[in-house]
């Protein structure tokens, strides 16, 4: 046996993790799309993107030839489908379209029909090799009624799931969305807009402040079939926190670290929180206590959630074009409240201007009550001998020894 004296074949160039991110999102590839061509998890393909790992070996090679590094420009693997449109705005450069769907590994695959994030379109083979098509670019309006298409009914019953109302659910979605419509130039550029609209959806639908609307005190009558019920029911049962964390990670399939970000929370108080809520959970439905382990319990809950998500029948969100008018409505009214509370702070100040003193004006003192006074003032009343005395004194001459008068000289 004879050693090789050349050493082993220098390994493919990679860039750096920020300029990974960069070029596979300049292919128009999600996560999940190059995972499948390499042939790892897409939180494996995270942590390349950000440094903490790097690929070994073939995949390492595969990398750097779906990013085009390699030497020469390739094209994703015939298994990665790549979009066939990207969701921007005219102006935008970099590409946002949604998102394809999260990890499908054991207990971390998405429900169909709860999935938030649109499922990828195969492209078509033009010449030899698989050439990515051509991107079409979408207005603004067509661009969110793409996102709005293919993740409202999903995340409506998310809603359901998070809230036992129909009617909530369904209006969790529909401001979520007019939200994303005002603030559109945010959300075509962030990294997971189904994930922001997501987000606003589980804000509105959880706000304790519904309690106070006579609508929605009460939860809707829960499934007919006791299984779905049961379920429903033990789910409603959590706190807010824990069922959030479950739906997320069990029933969307979010991985944990992206779980906790969503909750916003830290990735140990996610988990403790997910664990809590399956134990929970399974002291209240029978059939998921036979599961095998941690990892088959929630293989098990991810397919009781997508049978209860896709059973119970939500009302359909209303149209893309009717959402954005609305938004603009509510926009514009609030607009309006602005000017005119503006209008009337400015007035209100202008004329306390006008009126106002220029001066300081020494306020008068405070009435108070005098003590020691008799109770009649003034002179008083001449008694009939205090009439005559007065009457004879003015009869009195007044030259005499009986009075003196002074005289002036």
């Amino acid at each position: 046996m004879t050693r090789s004296i050349t050493g082993p074949a220098p390994a493919a160039p990679l860039p750096s993790p920020k300029e990974r991110r960069r070029l596979r999102e300049a292919r128009a590839l999600s996560e999940e799309e190059v995972a499948r061509a390499v042939g790892v998890t897409p939180a494996t393909v995270r942590s390349w993107e950000k440094g903490r790992t790097s690929p070994r070996g073939r995949r390492r090679a595969a990398y750097a030839k779906l990013l085009g590094c390699a030497g020469h420009p390739s094209a994703p693997h015939p298994s990665a489908p790549h979009p066939s449109v990207d969701v921007t705005r005219s102006s935008a450069t970099s590409p946002t379209a949604p998102p394809t769907a999260p990890p499908t590994e054991p207990g971390t695959g998405p429900a169909v029909g709860i999935r938030t994030a649109p499922e990828p379109e195969p492209a078509a083979p033009e010449g030899p090799g698989l050439v990515p098509r051509a991107r079409e670019r979408l207005t603004s309006e067509e661009a969110f009624d793409v996102l709005y298409s293919r993740t409202a009914p999903g995340l409506t019953r998310q809603a359901f799931l998070l809230t036992g109302r129909r009617t909530l659910s369904r209006e969790a979605v529909e401001h979520a969305f007019r939200i994303a419509w005002q603030r559109w130039p945010e959300v075509v550029r962030d990294r997971d807009p189904a994930g922001w609209v997501r987000a606003a959806a589980y804000e509105y639908a959880m706000s304790p402040w519904h309690r106070l609307r006579p609508a929605h005190r009460r939860a809707d009558p829960l499934p007919g079939d006791p299984a779905r019920g049961a379920l429903l029911d033990a789910l409603l049962g959590l706190p807010p926190s824990y069922r959030r964390t479950l739906l997320l990670h069990d029933g969307v399939g979010l991985g944990l670290p992206e779980t906790a970000a969503e909750t916003e929370a830290s990735t140990p108080a996610a988990a403790s929180r997910l664990v809590n809520a399956r134990t929970a959970v399974v002291e209240q439905v029978p059939g998921l206590v036979e599961s095998p382990g941690p990892g088959g319990r929630s293989v098990v809950l991810h397919e009781r959630l997508r049978a209860l998500a896709l059973a119970e029948d939500v009302p359909a969100p209303p149209s893309a074009p009717a959402v954005r008018a609305g938004g603009e409505r509510i926009a514009e009214l609030w607009t309006r409240a602005a000017l005119c509370f503006g209008v009337l702070l400015i007035s209100s100040t202008a004329f306390t201007l006008h009126t106002a003193p220029t001066r300081y004006e020494q306020p008068l003192a405070p009435a108070a009550r005098v003590g020691g006074v008799p109770p009649l003032g003034g002179p008083q009343k001449l008694t009939p001998q205090d009439l005559e005395l007065q009457k004879s004194l003015r009869d009195e001459l007044t030259h005499g020894p009986e009075r003196l008068v002074p005289r002036i000289p």
